[in-house]
């Protein structure tokens, strides 16, 4: 079975540094996937390639295969730590970086990639590409978020489930997600929530993930 079968978004945790503090963000991964985190991905927008690569690798280990570990953006740096030998498992990938056709042709077929989709023209136009491109979406923001401030207009719950309905593929909401939304949203057609400063911010991320996690499951 290939890592793209075995796919969860459940408990999606994106990292940030800045949030993570002296803690470390593999620490924090680490810490989040005891709590039931089902992937995890490194978000790494001011470092050096570098930089990025030692975060993942560092991420990676502290992962130690318990999630899934996926690359925002870099694709260079994603397949720097496969060359290595590190569990890593994909990238995700927004409107303005490598097309998702390009990613695919370079990371190959076993790997996971994700794109992120906030518009229904974003999300047909994803629907349209070829079988096998894309593995998932992530579809927001839900509401206004300080971890990316240059994010489009919020849609919520409803504008989710709308753009849900649209898409072909499982679809993770993403973008200022509270403990009060997983239910919602789940019900809305969700396949995972992917979370920032609930995680991150948190003084224990292994209770909080736990909490997150029975809450999905409710």
């Amino acid at each position: 079975m290939t890592a793209r079968h075995a796919l969860d978004l459940s408990l999606y945790l994106v990292t940030d540094t800045a949030l993570c503090g002296e803690r470390g963000v593999a620490a924090t991964a680490e810490a989040a996937v005891r709590g039931g985190a089902t992937t995890v991905q490194v978000r790494a927008k001011d470092s050096s390639a570098a930089e990025a690569l030692q975060l993942l690798l560092a991420v990676a280990e502290a992962c130690d295969s318990r999630a899934h570990v996926l690359m925002n953006d870099r694709v260079d740096v994603f397949l720097a730590a496969r060359a290595r030998g590190a569990a890593v498992h994909g990238v995700h990938v927004g409107q303005s970086d490598l097309p998702a056709v390009d990613v695919r042709a370079i990371v190959g077929e076993a790997a996971i990639v994700g794109l992120t989709a906030s518009s229904l023209v974003e999300i047909k136009a994803a629907n349209a590409l070829p079988d096998g491109v894309v593995d998932y979406l992530g579809i927001g923001v839900i509401r206004a978020t300080t971890t990316k401030p240059d994010h489009p207009e919020p849609i919520g719950v409803h504008g989710f489930g709308e753009r849900r309905t649209l898409s072909r593929f499982p679809a993770v909401a993403i973008g200022g997600i509270g403990f009060d939304d997983l239910c919602p949203l789940r019900d809305a057609g969700a396949d995972g929530v992917a979370v920032v400063s609930a995680l991150c911010a948190s003084s224990d991320p292994e209770r909080s993930a736990r909490e997150l996690r029975a809450e999905w499951e409710r």
